[in-house]
Formats: structure tokens, C-alpha cells, sequence
């Protein structure tokens, strides 16, 4: 194994501390949940995943959103699916998700509050049963 040098570890310990900090869900009102299960994955799921992270950061709100992953969310024939939550907000599945949809999700719908209806697939019943 080669050695590393001084300026190798400073980039390796910025690159771990923004990872960390990306995993931290203190302080954070926003979720985005990309469902994983083995359909998802072969679906696109996990380039979805990166373009969620890569919006997030690019349009300064990632210290503010949590982006982890699910299992299976039952959709199979609508994936890559993605639950969001936001406050003042309903909480929507979104489904065939690919890297511009979830562009066009962070910008829309965490940043600008409006919903992409064409997109929609559910909203989870705690919706129905608030009152």
C-alpha cells in the first residue's frame, strides 16, 4: 500500500466529514426516501439516489434535507420510487424518478413548494387520517 501524503489525508478527512455531516439528521425538516429493493436498483434507483445528493448540494439546501434509502416500497412497475417530506407539505410518493425528475423534485417541490402531479403515485395515508 502506497503512502500517503499530507495533502491526500486532508482531502480523504473533508471527504469523510462531508459524508458524515450528510448522514446527521439533527436540525433537518426535509426527507427524501428512494426506494432501493432489487426492482428500484434495476430500475435506476441508485443514480437517482446521486442526483438527489448532487441537487441538494448544488442548490445549498443539503444541510437541510435527509436523502437515505428503503427497501421495497411496492411500486415495481412505477421505479425508481421516492417518498418526500417537507414541512408545510404533503407527503407524496413519487414514482419513475430518474436524474431529471429528481432535479426537477428538489427544485419544485422542497424548494419552490409545489407539487409534481404528474409524477404522483400515493400519498401515505397518514395524510387521509389527520384531522
Amino acid at each position: 500500500m502506497a503512502k500517503m501524503s499530507l495533502d491526500d489525508l486532508r482531502k480523504l478527512r473533508a471527504s469523510t466529514k462531508s459524508e458524515i455531516e450528510r448522514r446527521e439528521t439533527d436540525g433537518k425538516t426535509m426527507q427524501i426516501v428512494v426506494g432501493m429493493g432489487t426492482c428500484g436498483i434495476a430500475a435506476g434507483a441508485k443514480e437517482t439516489l446521486d442526483a438527489f445528493i448532487k441537487a441538494a448540494e448544488s442548490k445549498n439546501i443539503a444541510s437541510n434535507v435527509i436523502i437515505r434509502q428503503t427497501g421495497c416500497m411496492g411500486f415495481c412497475a412505477n421505479e425508481p420510487t421516492v417518498e418526500v417530506l417537507a414541512p408545510d407539505m404533503p407527503a407524496v410518493i413519487y414514482g419513475n424518478v430518474n436524474t431529471a425528475v429528481a432535479s426537477e423534485i428538489v427544485e419544485k417541490h422542497l424548494i419552490g413548494k409545489a407539487l409534481l402531479d404528474k409524477q404522483i403515485l400515493d400519498r401515505p395515508s397518514i395524510d387521509i387520517l389527520k384531522k
